[in-house]
């Protein structure tokens, strides 16, 4: 196979499986040479096993990180400190893409960036949206309420108030409280009960601050 056909049938799909270049009548040894011939030529970037993406001269589309960390584990959703960034909900850049998923937990360093997986329960795999992230493409996020109560699950302790305060969360008026409730009531998980209650009284403290005169310049 030709890069030029390979290009072909990728067409403007900016991830793409091994897969894609082995339906028809192809030689599988020989596809999988040349994809490791155009990795070392700098054609392609290997983001794991079996899923590429094209080296910017060659692709019409950058393909976006949240894109990235669906594909790199199927079945996952982007949330924790990464959805809640997106969604203005904490201040700080996170440098890696965090997800969840009902696989093993592990991290994948990559020449697009790093991403990390935590395991949850099948039971909770729910609470994320498909997004338009921009340039026709989509992904699975997590909402802001279900990305709080993902790192709450995941993390000892975050439940009380004290811990709460410590992630510097801000624009608390923007959480759907109600929908909050019922993805808590959802879980099954008392800890996630009770981090509502915590997230309610943030919030009110947040409402009054704001309800503060402010000083004169």
């Amino acid at each position: 196979m030709e890069f030029r056909e390979a290009l072909e049938i990728v067409g403007e799909d900016p991830v793409f499986d091994t897969g894609l270049l082995l339906a028809g009548d192809v030689n599988p040894k020989d596809v999988r040479r040349q994809l490791s011939r155009w990795v070392s030529a700098g054609k392609l970037i290997q983001l794991r096993r079996g899923l590429y993406a094209l080296a910017p001269p060659y692709r019409k589309t950058t393909p976006h990180p949240f894109l990235i960390a669906n594909r790199m584990v199927r079945g996952s959703y982007v949330s924790l400190q990464t959805a809640l960034a997106y969604h203005g909900m904490i201040p700080e850049y996170v440098p890696t893409m965090t997800s969840v998923t009902t696989y093993r937990a592990g991290t994948f360093d990559t020449a697009l960036g790093t991403y990390a997986y935590h395991h949850i329960d099948d039971s909770l795999l729910f609470g994320h949206e498909l997004l338009d992230v921009g340039e026709g493409q989509h992904a699975y996020v997590a909402s802001r309420e279900k990305a709080l109560l993902d790192l709450i699950y995941l993390e000892p302790g975050r439940d009380g108030l004290i811990a709460l305060k410590g992630m510097r969360l801000h624009n608390l008026g923007h959480l759907d409280l109600d929908r909050l409730h019922d993805l808590a009531v959802r879980s099954g998980r008392p800890k996630l009960r009770r981090a509502v209650a915590s997230v309610e009284q943030l919030v009110r403290e947040e409402e009054s601050y704001e309800t503060l005169p402010q000083p004169t310049p």
